[in-house]
């Protein structure tokens, strides 16, 4: 037995059942060894999908895929992704070829520094020296990427490791580094401060904090305490809908969140990290937190956050949970399209069970406010900002869950970063139906120019921030990597498009047009 199927029988004997993979000269053995083994090889024609990909299934499956990919520029490739997946803590194996050992020093083309690449975007890196060690390599791998709720562990497999023979697979020991206990002392003091603030109080929650079972707890301590609920910006799984606790999402821009959190005194911290800013603007500060509230941590987003809410629950003598989302009143919106008619006509379509993957940017807030009360659904956003993670996310969701329906809510800029997800949605027959937002403009960046007060942007400014000459086809790209699609620019048109995609099996797309003020 060689290297790489040592490696790949003992990620399989984990539990790792996919890959996600977009190879090259030095990966063959690799692949050679998915077929040895059985393990199921899903290709992506960008790494970018690969590792959005990846992402998307371990947010759903709460456990990892395997990611390969070629060399340093493959990885390169992949690497806004991989950031989204840290930032979402989401469980990835993350394999990388790379030259034969006695290769390296010749400075072939392809010739990086892999480590050096691969650090800022993982939590674990390791480069193998032999192929005897490719077995425990592997296994730590895995460890690392299950360790608390997540991590991105990448592992360096020269190619001369993966062909070189073996002794055979290792068994994988349970990782030991789960998440961290529930403090007392954090319980203690959440509870007395939440007792005394009430409803000048706010508790902010994150990670897993925004699983159904964390979100009950929650919901119980306001019942009790009267303070109020929020969510981090951008999370990375969160169960919304009718029945479930109102947890309202922490505003994007820095003024708005630092006049929403200026009406509390107590902010409690449950898997959330304390607010910052997604940039520096003159004279205005990093923290989102405003002086006079105080932020208190209860638990760190690695932590055992749902624990942690459900003692905090029981210390403030909380029996029942508190206000939930009311069940949406089925009517349907007319007339043109623009972003609150289409939130409000994917809201009243979308089916209970639904996953939602939210890039649609600057269009998606009406959608987020009408879909309250829609039936139950998960909803999984951009965590690391780095555009281009939708289409992949909604793939790998799709794999994870293919008896769930995949709902991509997708801005027309950010999704041909890496439209060519649609190939891998056709080619695997995923249940995903894409809306895609389409003004094209990137309106954020308009937006940011007024912020900056650019009032009146000049003809270089406008030619960065639009692409509307030629305006993208979304229609035929979709039919050109084998999705049925088709444009719509009224409100009826798009919830009957939408009835029809999510009662039919396979991908769909709808190019939804767009107008009025508050495109995307």
């Amino acid at each position: 037995m060689n290297g790489a199927e040592a490696l790949i029988r003992t990620l399989a004997g984990a539990g790792v059942e996919l890959c996600f993979a977009n190879p090259g000269t030095t990966e063959m053995h690799l692949v050679a060894a998915l077929d040895a083994v059985g393990m199921r090889a899903v290709l992506g024609l960008f790494e970018g999908v690969c590792t959005g990909a990846a992402d998307g299934y371990g947010r759903m499956a709460d456990k990892p895929a395997l990611l390969l990919l070629h060399l340093g520029p493959g990885f390169a490739n992949g690497a806004a992704n991989l950031h989204n997946a840290r930032r979402a803590r989401t469980p990835v194996v993350c394999v990388v070829g790379d030259h034969a050992t006695w290769h390296a020093q010749a400075d072939a083309p392809l010739k990086t520094d892999l480590e050096s690449l691969a650090w800022p975007v993982s939590d674990w890196v390791h480069t193998a020296k032999c192929a005897d060690d490719l077995s425990r390599d592997g296994a730590n791998a895995f460890s690392a990427a299950t360790a608390g709720p997540g991590a991105v562990a990448t592992l360096i497999v020269p190619a001369d490791c993966a062909w070189g023979a073996t002794k055979g697979p290792l068994a994988v020991e349970p990782s030991h580094a789960g998440a961290a206990g529930v403090e007392e002392a954090r319980i203690e003091a959440a509870a007395t401060r939440l007792g005394r603030a009430g409803p000048r109080a706010a508790l902010l929650l994150g990670a897993r904090g925004l699983r159904r079972r964390g979100l009950d707890a929650a919901g119980r301590i306001a019942a009790a305490s009267g303070c109020a609920l929020l969510a981090e910006t951008f999370p990375a799984r969160m169960e919304r809908g009718a029945g479930v606790p109102l947890v309202a999402k922490l505003p994007y821009f820095p003024e708005e969140a630092t006049a929403l959190l200026g009406g509390f005194e107590t902010l409690v911290l449950a898997g959330a990290p304390s607010p910052v800013a997604f940039f520096g603007y003159p004279n205005l500060p990093s923290s989102l937190v405003p002086q006079g509230c105080a932020p208190l941590l209860l638990a760190e987003p690695r932590g055992d956050v749902e624990a942690a809410l459900e003692a905090l629950a029981d210390a403030l003598g909380g029996g029942r949970v508190g206000a939930a989302a009311q069940a949406l009143a089925p009517t349907r919106p007319t007339g043109r399209l623009d972003a609150t008619s289409l939130g409000a006509a994917v809201a009243c379509v979308q089916p209970e069970g639904a996953i939602v993957v939210d890039e649609a940017l600057t269009s998606a807030l009406p959608w987020t406010l009408a879909s309250l009360g829609a039936p139950p659904h998960t909803l999984l956003t951009l965590t690391g900002g780095a555009i281009g993670q939708g289409l992949p996310c909604a793939t790998g969701a799709a794999i994870a869950c293919p008896d769930r329906p995949v709902i991509a809510l997708q801005a027309d800029g950010s999704g041909l970063y890496t439209l060519q997800s649609l190939w891998t949605q056709a080619h695997e027959g995923l249940n995903v139906t894409t809306v895609v937002c389409a003004n094209r403009h990137y309106r954020i960046l308009r937006i940011e120019l007024a912020r900056a007060g650019i009032a009146q942007p000049g003809p270089s400014a406008l030619a960065l921030t639009a692409f509307d000459h030629p305006a993208p086809d979304w229609v035929a790209l979709a039919r050109g990597f084998g999705v049925p699609a088709l444009r719509v620019e009224t409100a009826e048109t798009l919830c009957t498009a939408l009835s029809r995609a999510l009662g039919e099996p396979g991908p769909h797309l709808i190019e939804a047009v767009l107008e009025g003020p508050a495109q995307a």
